[in-house]
């Protein structure tokens, strides 16, 4: 099968996840700036989240650049990660809506998590499908960058439930950072 449809697919369904978040920051009644106040939280978690799906986007996009075809089971692991990135606007709003309290930044956490996990098996998936000798596999070797990210998310997840929220979404920030950048390894085998 092509590549072709699970690409427009997959970037349609983001697109879509982004369009729903942003509805999410209700326009103030207000005219004055005072009037924004209220919403900083709202605001900080959709910023925090467009960062995320971005993230997503971006190197869901450099992964596809390194295979050939798809199969069946590279379109349900596909759609298997959209499910939890499609969860995204729902516990930024829930997260943002209560101002970061401890259940929603827990649930975001577990999201972000769920997500990281999704991406990693359709990674193993498309592997599997190209080969252990294919160009994506070479790229990512031991994915030594998506496990650290796991990692970190559960760190943060506890560190939400036993000391504070704030301590949890440090640790989901430090991943955001981490990822921002496109992800090197898959760039240098494209530029080959």
């Amino acid at each position: 099968m092509e590549k072709n449809r699970l690409e427009a697919f997959s970037d349609g369904v983001i697109a879509v996840i982004i369009t729903i978040m942003v509805l999410e920051l209700k326009v103030p009644h207000g005219a004055d700036l005072a009037a924004l106040a209220p919403l900083w939280p709202v605001f900080l978690s959709y910023v925090l989240s467009f960062v995320f799906i971005g993230i997503y986007w971006n190197n869901h996009h450099h992964m596809l650049k390194l295979i050939e075809s798809v199969s069946g089971a590279v379109l349900w692991a596909n759609l298997h990660l959209l499910f939890w990135l499609s969860l995204v606007p729902f516990t930024t709003g829930w997260m943002g809506e209560n101002h970061f309290d401890r259940g929603p930044a827990i649930l975001y956490g577990f999201n972000l998590l769920l997500c990281a996990m999704a991406y990693t098996i359709l990674q193993t998936t498309l592997i599997r499908h190209e080969g252990p000798d294919c160009a994506l596999a070479r790229a990512v070797s031991r994915d030594l960058k998506g496990k650290v990210s796991m990692a970190l998310y559960v760190i943060g997840i506890a560190a939400a439930w036993a000391f504070a929220p704030a301590a949890g979404m440090f640790f989901f920030v430090v991943v955001a950072l981490i990822w921002l950048v496109p992800d090197r390894r898959i760039e240098r085998v494209i530029k080959r």
